[in-house]
């Protein structure tokens, strides 16, 4: 059977390539585009030289900052009214997850309208939509290079998975300089986020020999140089890695796909306001550990291109290694429990069931090597909180 894949038009990959913004858009043909980006950016004043890049391309872009951490369909409002006020013909989605999450979906709301939930898996979306130019400022998300953006419905809390060709960037400018000033706490979140991403593109039910050999590569990246980037930020060749290796992460689960970690993940930030990266890590190792037995061969093969087995290893040993290597990953970058995080135990207790509920509808537990039920994914977050 035929794999399905889709990468951006146009791919700038390097050191400086933030600065050839303007010749990428232009070479589209678009002239105005709407830069979504947050405050952070804005207060570093790289947004302000985005905007002038673009006007040196002869471009004329609009500024809007109203990005949230892990946007909600309200945050969406103000940059639909931005598009139309400026009559915009593309989005450029600068900065980490949420701002090229956040371009996705108002490209798809600046063509069509509507409301998000309207978009929401399982829904595939062919488009129209504006083209988005995804710019990353973080090495994570992989989202440059992804056809999913990930929006909260503000009037129910569901963190709700969008799918489609609508949401792929039709070009991405990746330039790891842009992720030298991240904090340890920022690029270890991001980190285990691109190796979460990569190890459920390979071993998903939906994995493919072309998503596979990028997932082993930034598998291998991974654990190399993210203990480096965290401990060390200004070390370039880290982060420019980590950087290449969060990108092939993503392009390898947008052409598989991700599967229990991030079906559970996705509920614990729209209740608990976790950053995503966050929420993966504190779920990485247990669900491991729960899907490992349904397919050894497969988490065998990311034990050893992590670099904690050999080939001399049996595949149950090699997996085994892997378990505990995440584990050992996770202490490494001080990745906190829910209950050390700060997470009150009876509230946690009280959503699981929604949680778990939230987390089957996504469709993402259905591409895990072993499908869990509702009863499973429940015992799973008991077991994390700490």
């Amino acid at each position: 059977m035929a794999a399905p894949i889709a990468l951006p038009r146009i791919m700038r990959i390097g050191g400086g390539a933030v600065a050839e913004i303007g010749e990428v858009v232009s070479s589209l043909g678009l002239t105005r585009p709407l830069v979504v980006t947050d405050a952070f950016l804005v207060s570093t004043g790289a947004a302000e030289q985005m905007i002038k890049t673009l006007e040196s391309a002869g471009l004329s872009p609009r500024l809007f900052d109203g990005t949230v951490p892990d946007p909600t369909t309200d945050s969406l409002d103000a940059g639909v009214a931005a598009i139309t006020e400026h009559d915009c013909d593309s989005v450029i989605g600068f900065g980490g997850g949420s701002p090229m999450d956040t371009a996705k979906a108002l490209g798809i709301l600046g063509r069509q309208g509507g409301q998000m939930r309207d978009y929401k898996a399982p829904r595939n979306n062919a488009g129209p939509a504006l083209p988005v130019i995804a710019v990353p400022t973080t090495a994570g998300s992989g989202s440059e290079a992804t056809q999913f953006t990930v929006i909260t419905d503000s009037a129910s809390d569901e963190k709700m998975l969008c799918p489609g060709l609508a949401f792929l960037p039709i070009a991405a400018v990746i330039d790891y300089e842009l992720t030298v000033s991240m904090p340890p706490r920022l690029t270890a979140d991001t980190g285990v986020d691109a190796l979460t991403h990569a190890i459920e593109a390979y071993v998903s039910t939906k994995a493919n020999p072309f998503a596979d050999s990028l997932a082993l590569t930034a598998i291998a990246t991974i654990g190399r140089v993210l203990r480096r980037a965290y401990t060390d930020g200004t070390d370039a060749q880290a982060r420019e890695q980590m950087m290449l290796a969060a990108t092939q992460a993503g392009i390898a689960f947008s052409n598989s796909s991700v599967a229990l970690v991030h079906g559970m993940s996705r509920p614990i930030g729209a209740h608990f306001h976790v950053a995503h990266g966050l929420s993966n890590a504190m779920l990485f190792p247990a669900v491991t550990a729960f899907s490992v037995r349904a397919a050894q061969s497969r988490y065998a093969d990311c034990a050893r291109a992590l670099g904690v087995a050999t080939t001399a290893d049996s595949d149950a040993t090699a997996a085994d290694n892997l378990v505990a290597a995440l584990r050992e990953l996770c202490r490494d970058v001080a990745v906190p429990t829910p209950k050390a995080y700060g997470i009150d135990k009876a509230r946690w207790d009280e959503l699981i069931p929604l949680m778990a509920q939230q987390a089957l509808a996504s469709g993402s537990p259905n591409n895990n090597p072993l499908v869990p039920t509702d009863a499973e994914i429940r015992d799973l977050y008991a077991q994390i909180y700490g």
